[in-house]
């Protein structure tokens, strides 16, 4: 791994418990979820070479999470932020406080996020739109959109609706619907505050999430009962053809991470602004090469072709969460040059 590649969060936590060695790692693993577990072991085993300056600049960061943690818990928030000032300068105290204060804030249905795609199906199936909506609306977004994917098409429509058009649920809403499921699931979380859940941002981040075939169905549908909904749903979102909307650097970055295959096939769906745009950002060599493979590409499938953009795309949000790159979704974001 090169010195100046940033890590994502996951190599991170690997680096972590690489560097604590075996005794103390196993008494991490304790603490942490299954699904924490074959996670964390997934990017443990992936990790490969790691520069003793990365490895440093990881653990000076971890060092100050913790230090963090700890003068939050024995001062609260203000003497904290006078240590962390005192001792990093005002701009990374507010960035680690700004981080340990997501990481404390409760939700609701934790349990969810922890439980498998499977058994939420399996229970959700059968529940009304609304019902769904609001519990998918405490999931993680790749969790709700196959759940989504597997409804029935006419309730599939009518969930992402109802995530739509959530802004807030009382306490006593949430606690209704945590009572029924209570009896299925080992753990439950209360809230006593107005939580904000669903809403246009979560429900462009599920669609995000969903293969194309099951996207344009959606949006087909959708836009039949309420067309202004599914044009602002679409525009918070991130597909395969925004990346014309992208800098020159961003796309140089992803393009480095993706399958040459994956090009190809996706590049054989698009337009003649999106092949010139791949182009101009990859060596004279490998421009000649993606022109030549598509040339001797042919009767390839639209679902090869979707699936193709999928993954890149999925490969550009990764880039995005680890702020490796920028995306730009219309209506959302500003950028200053």
């Amino acid at each position: 791994m090169e010195s100046n590649e940033k890590l994502t969060p996951g190599q991170k936590a690997a680096a972590v418990i690489v560097s604590l060695g075996a005794d103390k790692a196993s008494q991490i693993y304790k603490h942490l979820s299954e699904s924490d577990i074959e996670k964390l072991t997934i990017e443990v085993a992936k990790l490969g070479h790691v520069t003793p300056e990365q490895m440093e600049e990881v653990l000076d960061e971890f060092y100050k999470i913790c230090l963090t943690q700890k003068v939050v818990t024995d001062g609260g928030m203000e003497y904290a932020r006078a240590v962390l000032e005192k001792a990093f300068g005002e701009s990374t105290a507010q960035t680690l406080l700004d981080r340990l204060s997501k990481s404390l804030k409760v939700r609701p249905f934790d349990f969810i996020r922890k439980s498998s795609v499977k058994n939420l199906f399996s229970f959700l199936q059968h529940e009304r739109p609304q019902t769904i909506a609001l519990i998918l609306s405490y999931a993680e977004a790749d969790q709700a959109s196959t759940i989504i994917s597997e409804l029935p098409k006419e309730k599939r429509i009518k969930v992402v609706e109802a995530i739509a058009r959530m802004e807030s649920a009382s306490p006593d809403a949430i606690k209704v619907v945590e009572a029924t499921l209570k009896k299925r699931f080992e753990s439950v979380l209360t809230t006593q505050d107005f939580t904000t859940i669903g809403g246009i941002d979560y429900i462009a981040d599920v669609m995000n999430h969903m293969d194309r075939a099951n996207e344009k169905y959606i949006f087909d549908e959708l836009g039949k009962e309420d067309e202004e909904l599914a044009d602002t749903i679409r525009k918070k979102m991130f597909v395969f053809e925004d990346i014309v909307s992208m800098d020159n650097r961003s796309i140089q970055r992803f393009i480095r991470e993706c399958d040459v295959k994956d090009i190809v096939y996706a590049l054989k769906g698009s337009d003649e602004n999106i092949k010139e745009l791949v182009f101009a950002n990859v060596s004279t060599r490998m421009a000649e090469s993606i022109r030549s493979d598509l040339e001797v590409t042919v009767n390839v499938r639209l679902r090869d072709v979707e699936e193709a953009q999928q993954r890149i795309v999925g490969v550009i949000r990764r880039l995005e969460e680890a702020g490796e790159l920028i995306i730009v979704k219309s209506g959302k974001d500003e950028i200053i040059a």
